[in-house]
């Protein structure tokens, strides 16, 4: 899976992640999965991409996270009314999160990506091709697959979200202290 001496950096998907963790209906400790990629390998960085609107709900994670460890990436949700008449916001976080892993790339030995986002296909190839690998953590057990097919299939990894549930939830007697 994992060797200890291997430089890893998390990428994570935080609107995907949201949606999948809420999907299997457990909250994730962001501080329990910081610390299981610091066991499991040498961990170089995590980052935490999100759009975030003007009266964003998920502003105390975000500030959270940039003070927890993680590098934040955020950029402003523009906001549309749609064919429909329907408010709408939109916050793509998709090409950031590209760029950067390109750029990263060079200095690592493998990329654990917290997406099942299948436009992330491409970039998973373009990273194998020069050598890293790329685990995709996502899940397979809800009643829709959160993981694109072409996403899982081209990882070196695929990594069940669900499967790792009791690493990353708070102990229920530690929440009462």
């Amino acid at each position: 899976m994992f060797e200890p001496q291997e430089r890893v950096v998390l990428f994570v998907d935080g609107a995907n992640l949201a949606a999948t963790s809420r999907a299997l209906q457990f909250n994730i400790d962001f501080r329990q999965l910081l610390a299981l990629f610091q066991r499991k390998s040498l961990l170089v960085r995590a980052l935490y991409y999100t759009a975030i609107s003007e009266d964003s709900s998920i502003q105390p994670l975000v500030d959270w996270l940039d003070y927890n460890g993680y590098s934040v990436v955020t950029k402003a949700a523009k906001e549309y009314v749609d064919a429909s008449g329907q408010n709408r916001i939109k916050g793509n976080m998709n090409v950031e999160l590209a760029v950067d892993a390109m750029q990263i790339a060079p200095c690592i030995d493998h990329i654990v990506l917290f997406s099942g986002n299948g436009e992330f296909s491409s970039l998973v190839t373009a990273l194998q091709r020069i050598g890293k690998r790329v685990s995709v953590v996502s899940t397979l057990q809800t009643e829709f697959a959160m993981v694109s097919d072409d996403l899982r299939r081209v990882a070196d990894q695929f990594i069940d979200l669900a499967d790792l549930e009791s690493e990353l939830t708070r102990d229920r007697e530690e929440t009462k202290a």
